[in-house]
């Protein structure tokens, strides 16, 4: 929300600097975005006196001015504006000087022959209005060689992000009334323009829709000259970033911005019948402010008379009712609309207004005759015509909240120790009502105000917030306490290694869309009121945000991926803590020894899935190589990793080419995920881990060459072959695999290196012998015989 230092101060009677305003809305919880000062657009430009103006020898409607600047000699420039003449002032943009409406720099340069040494600006280029026709002139006794900036008196505006709790500062006043409160000036009280009211109301107004509207008032004005604004009018709209449009339209507006509360005028020979707030009908249309159409449905709440809709009710004025240069009979409209309806409405037909994100939020239901009579003053000062009495159908909430509150609870709660008198001071500044017996009652534009905890955050952001000192937590004598859950402490472990295997943490979005939850077997909770599309699905894996980041990594010019996120993912039965690893691209560059880069495959996968699961303490030496992972998964080079034959770990393998269309990725992506709620806890684990004793005796190696069906997977023989005697053997590792001559059909060669651990004594030869026998006998068990 913007707003001018000037149109500030109307409300607010005060001598602080900007600086000092910034501060204090900081201070009480009104973030200060930015401050834009208009001066430092106008640096370089000064106020001139045009001497002479002479026809440019090689132009018809080019002039060649000398003008005064006010300092050394007179300058030399060449303007087209038809207005330019000897005697008159203007403004005057000097060389290195930035032209606000398009950027330019000026500088000295020549114009068909002719050197020029700036230019005479129009009120368009320097972005003070619309008019284009000529430069500007200023009256006979502006000084010349002062600058533009100084003379025209460029004024502050203010940005602030007004939180969606805080509908009361969505107007200047309301944010002037936080300001006096923290003592930085004096609130002004509003000022009504005196009106005389004459007659009833000749429209019928009312409302069929009691729940979407439950108030909505109105009063007739004839006989107004519309046309534009006046000047500290326009000053003021343009300071909030609105276009002037016509006098009564920016009134409105003007309502709106200054005090929170959305208005409307209709073009009353535009209306045929009573104006109503009702429910639409399914299919009815409207042509918005907006020159858009909206279809409409009976969720939704509308303004009509006999000949259909107008407005929808809230957000945006109808297009055909709305106010011109020839109107001059109006009605005014002022209600109260259900938060919660203009809120869903505004979602489902995508359409956004500074009024939905104020009706929404919750306007002062108590500022209705106010407002309306306020708008109609104005009008009747500006405009001219003749008021009639309001009509009013229905009516907005009126029932107060009143809370008992202890003013001990802002040191116990907010952490400062405040006076009571100091605590009655500032909620009495803000609006609330406090008796003797600390029963505060909360002003119904307080919406947001639930209970005594809300009314400490009043005080304490008053007071200021700044004032709450830092107070370290109270701590136990002793060594401390681990703070980490086991949940956490395994996510840290495994953000290490991950970025220790040169893989970088990526984190998305916990919402996906349809067609990317579909793709992994559709979400289970979507959401009803998402703000995007893209953002509808609470995710079911973690792929589709890795996926889009590979993507875009992808498009600015990445060769090798290497991304892993530690995560939720939300599935039927509730949420499940996942590590996603996704490796696509090259996983080594091509080089002159090993020659063309080498992509990721599945048993990188793999690697690093097995890596990561011994460092979250799976039993990796017990897991079993399953399956395939599933329909987003390649088939054939995938699988599943499974303590048993239920208790899927992990997953791992090359996506399915259908998955990667989808997601625009062109080269093949490999990706592996864990499921960390599936590990099993370790049991009876000590605080410390034993003491480690290295073997006295050294340890031997012995290799097995096995014929095996080509079905076998060589993880299995490796664990049956751990198997033969877990006291001895401390380790088994495949060195070579062979299918081809020498090897029957069906078959392949598994060679494996053993390694054999002794205890107290060496091995003898009939040691050996017992253990090889035992480990061809377990291989036995899987089909496997002993190469000759």
């Amino acid at each position: 929300m913007k707003f001018s230092l000037t149109w500030l101060k109307d409300h607010l009677e005060t001598t602080a600097t900007v600086i000092e305003i910034c501060d204090a809305l900081n201070a009480i919880g009104l973030e200060v975005e930015g401050v834009e000062d208009p001066a430092d657009k106008l640096a370089g430009f000064r106020i001139a006196h045009v001497l002479t103006a002479a026809r440019h020898p090689g132009a018809d409607k080019l002039q060649v001015l000398t003008v005064d600047t006010g300092e050394g000699d007179p300058l030399q420039v060449v303007c087209g504006a038809p207005n330019a003449r000897a005697g008159m002032k203007g403004v005057l943009g000097l060389p290195g000087a930035v032209v606000p409406a398009n950027g330019m720099v000026l500088r000295k340069s020549a114009i068909r022959g002719v050197e020029s040494n700036g230019m005479m600006c129009s009120t368009r280029e320097l972005e003070l209005g619309d008019d284009h026709d000529g430069i500007i002139e200023l009256a006979a006794d502006a000084p010349v060689g002062t600058s533009f900036a100084d003379y025209h008196g460029a004024d502050p505006v203010i940005e602030v992000a007004v939180t969606p709790n805080r509908p009361d500062c969505m107007g200047v006043y309301g944010i002037a009334r936080d300001l006096a409160a923290k003592g930085l000036g004096t609130l002004k009280p509003i000022t009504m323009p005196a009106f005389s009211a004459a007659g009833a109301c000749p429209i019928d107004i009312r409302t069929d829709d009691p729940e979407g509207c439950p108030a909505f008032y109105g009063r007739m004005v004839k006989g107004v000259k519309n046309g534009p604004s006046p000047d500290w009018l326009q000053a003021r709209l343009k300071s909030a970033g609105q276009r002037p449009i016509s006098l009564l339209v920016d009134l409105t507006n003007y309502l709106m911005l200054g005090f929170g509360r959305p208005a409307h005028a209709y073009d009353l020979a535009k209306l045929q019948g009573a104006v109503v707030a009702r429910r639409a009908v399914d299919g009815e249309q409207c042509l918005a402010l907006n020159e858009k159409t909206y279809t409409l449905d009976a969720s939704m709440t509308v303004i009509a008379d006999d000949n259909g809709v107008h407005d929808i009710a809230g957000i945006m004025g109808g297009e055909h009712s709305g106010v011109s240069e020839s109107t001059t009979d109006v009605l005014l409209e002022i209600a109260y609309f259900d938060p919660a309806r203009i809120g869903a409405t505004g979602r489902k037909l995508g359409l956004s207004s500074d009024a939905r994100t104020r009706f929404e939020r919750g306007v002062d239901p108590e500022f209705l005759d106010d407002g309306l009579d306020l708008l109609t003053g104005l009008i009747v000062e500006l405009a001219g015509g003749s008021p009639s009495e309001v009509l009013r159908a229905g009516s907005p909430p009126s029932q107060v909240k009143v809370i008992t509150f202890d003013p001990g609870l802002t040191l116990r709660l907010g952490g400062v120790e405040v006076a009571e008198a100091e605590q009655k001071r500032i909620l009495e500044s803000l609006g609330f009502n406090v008796n003797g017996a600390w029963q505060v009652t909360c002003p119904l534009r307080r919406n947001d105000i639930e209970g005594p905890a809300d009314l400490v955050e009043e005080v304490v952001r008053i007071h200021w917030l700044y004032n709450v000192a830092s107070v370290a937590l109270p701590r136990a004598e002793g060594v401390a306490r681990p703070t980490s859950t086991p949940e956490q402490l395994l996510e840290r472990r495994l953000r290490r290694a991950a970025a220790a295997s040169r893989l970088h943490e990526a984190i998305t979005w916990s919402f996906i869309s349809e067609a990317q939850a579909a793709l992994f077997g559709g979400g289970r909770w979507v959401l009803s009121n998402p703000i995007s599309e893209e953002l509808k699905v609470m995710r079911p894996s973690l792929l589709p945000g890795l996926l889009s980041a590979a993507r875009r990594a992808f498009d600015r010019g990445a060769e090798s991926v290497r991304l892993f996120e530690i995560g939720r993912r939300y599935l039927a039965d509730g949420e499940h803590p996942t590590i996603v690893c996704l490796l696509a691209g090259e996983r080594d560059e091509r080089s002159w020894q090993q020659g063309p880069a080498r992509p990721f495959d599945a048993f990188d996968a793999k690697a690093l899935c097995l890596e990561l699961l011994a460092v979250a303490g799976a039993p990796v030496d017990k897991l079993t190589v399953m399956g395939e992972a599933g329909p987003a998964y390649h088939p054939g080079q995938s699988a599943t990793l499974r303590l048993g034959p239920k208790n899927a770990l992990a997953s791992f393998g090359m996506l399915h080419p259908a998955v990667l269309k989808a997601a625009d990725i062109k080269r093949p992506v490999a990706v592996c995920g864990i499921h960390l709620d599936a590990i099993p806890a370790k049991k009876g684990a000590a605080f410390a881990r034993p003491g480690f004793t290295p073997p006295a005796l050294q340890a031997v190696t012995r290799d097995f060459a096995f014929l095996v069906p080509e079905t076998l997977a060589a993880g299995d023989l490796v664990r049956a072959v751990q198997g033969a005697d877990k006291a001895v053997i401390t380790g088994v590792r495949v060195f070579d695999v062979f299918a081809g001559q020498g090897v029957p059909e069906g078959h392949k060669s598994l060679a494996v290196e053993v390694t054999l651990q002794p205890g107290e004594a060496s091995f003898k030869d009939a040691d050996l012998k017992a253990l090889a026998e035992k480990i061809v006998a377990a291989a036995a068990k899987l089909g496997g015989e002993l190469r000759g």
